[in-house]
């Protein structure tokens, strides 16, 4: 009864904690107070990595910051080679309805802005870059895509579902990325060269090109050259940009976006919902004070969330599950190691199916998988083993080894006898009378009372 409420509130307690990583429950601070004056103020957030749903929530919750304080000006500090679709069109959206001016720029030096990170330079207000930067390659990787089938010995041009799907894919990302450079003025042809054929540029080049409005150093400069721009927000309103001499308001990530950040890692994940599965098994197969349990469901919710984040291949889990599974057996069935292969072999293909999205911060390691693996596998032994030989071993306490002891009535107290077994002393009861010195069996217990019969006559003391 107790484990079972420990596990009911460790469910309430994750429940609690999840309601503050839903998207939009709550604002990141910055990590400077915006001054009280009249003094425009311009946020700015640094996004570095692969474009996910935690970058995604940070950008997203800084645009909704930058309405609330009405600053001037919201700046992107840009580097990543890319990352999902999903997350990068949920940016583009906020940026396009967003009442306050965006401003993307590359920086640092040798900064980038690849596929995902070239859709969201478009859809900026304004486009800047830094020298020694790029931009392009917004080629979409399709999940699983296939090649262009080979033509028929007739010389029909037949093209397999794999290779009709990347094509769907890619007309409908150059169409996207068209759409945005026509709307901010920007250079259309180039832009849907970089979705069609991988196409990228520096930043001198981007900005001859048409692609970029301008090249600043830092930020500072960035904002100096663009005061008395003027921009059009998506509710048609024309907006004169006033960033000369603003105050710079950086926006840090908080704790909220440090852990999405952690929880989207697929090797990350994996290892909360194999914690999560083996501190569940060993909860329901020993005894205790249910900290595995707890540990173990708060893992395995932490792990689904993560999975939920992530582009997996479900499969993939299912995989990586059954292989666990296959593992814990493995402890408690005799199958000469078969189950305990299978579920190595399992696990392991299941971590390399769990994602397919062509970038490789998203990949799982099979050195990982491997070692992984093989540790779970022994934890798992050791832990069988270890059940094993407590359920073989011989009994030292408890009902079934008192039953049969032989003692000796060591003292009788008003009326109540107690005897000396196994060196200690115990209350017992007898239908016969007992006397001092008398040796006792014991037959039953009652709670902490012994029932007992005379196993002979009291031992001769020689004097």
């Amino acid at each position: 009864m107790i484990r079972i409420r420990a596990i009911i509130c460790a469910m309430l307690l994750a429940a609690l904690g999840f309601s503050w990583l839903v998207p939009g429950v709550a604002i990141a601070a910055p990590d400077t107070t915006v001054p009280a004056n009249s003094t425009p103020t311009v946020l700015v957030l640094q996004v570095d990595g692969i474009i996910s749903p935690p970058s995604s929530d940070f950008i997203v919750r800084g645009l909704q910051q930058a309405a609330q304080e009405q600053a001037a000006l919201i700046v992107i500090e840009l580097d990543t080679p890319g990352g999902l679709d999903s997350s990068m069109r949920s940016i583009v959206r906020s940026i396009l309805a967003s009442p306050v001016p965006v401003a993307t720029f590359v920086a640092p030096g040798g900064a980038r802005a690849a596929s995902a990170g070239t859709f969201i330079l478009y859809a900026s207000h304004v486009a800047a870059m830094t020298p020694a930067s790029n931009l392009g390659a917004a080629t979409p990787v399709s999940i699983g895509g296939g090649d262009t089938a080979p033509a028929s010995d007739e010389g029909a041009e037949k093209k397999s579902d794999g290779s009709t799907m990347t094509d769907k894919v890619t007309n409908d990302a150059a169409a996207y990325i068209r759409s945005l450079a026509q709307l901010r003025n920007r250079n259309a042809d180039f832009a849907e060269r970089t979705v069609r054929e991988a196409s990228s540029l520096p930043a001198q080049e981007a900005l001859k090109a048409g692609a970029i409005d301008l090249i600043a150093s830092d930020t500072s400069d960035l904002l100096q050259k663009i005061d008395g721009r003027t921009v059009t927000l998506g509710s048609g309103q024309s907006v004169q940009l006033e960033t000369a001499g603003a105050a710079i308001v950086r926006i840090v990530p908080d704790w909220r976006s440090r852990v999405l950040s952690l929880l989207a890692n697929p090797q990350v994940a994996l290892i909360l919902m194999m914690v999560g599965i083996y501190g569940l098994f060993f909860e329901l197969t020993s005894p205790g004070v249910a900290l595995p349990g707890v540990a173990g469901l708060i893992c395995l919710l932490l792990g689904l969330y993560a999975f939920q984040m992530l582009p997996v291949n479900w499969a993939g889990v299912a995989l990586a599950a059954a292989g666990a599974a296959m593992m814990i057996a493995e402890a408690f069935l005799p199958s000469f190691g078969i189950l305990g292969l299978g579920g190595i072999v399992a696990f392991v293909l299941g971590g390399l199916f769990l994602t397919d999205t062509g970038i490789p911060e998203f990949d799982v390691s099979l050195p990982f998988l491997v070692g992984f693996a093989i540790s779970c596998a022994g934890l798992i032994m050791l832990t069988g083993m270890m059940v094993s030989r407590s359920r073989r071993s011989t009994i030292v306490s408890g009902r079934e080894q008192m039953l049969g002891t032989e003692g000796v009535v060591s003292s009788v107290v008003d009326g109540t006898v107690y005897a000396e077994l196994r060196g200690e002393s115990w209350r017992v009861r007898s239908k016969e009378p007992l006397s001092l010195g008398d040796r006792v069996r014991v037959v039953a217990m009652d709670g902490l009372t012994l029932q007992v019969t005379r196993a002979g006559p009291a031992p001769m003391i020689r004097h």
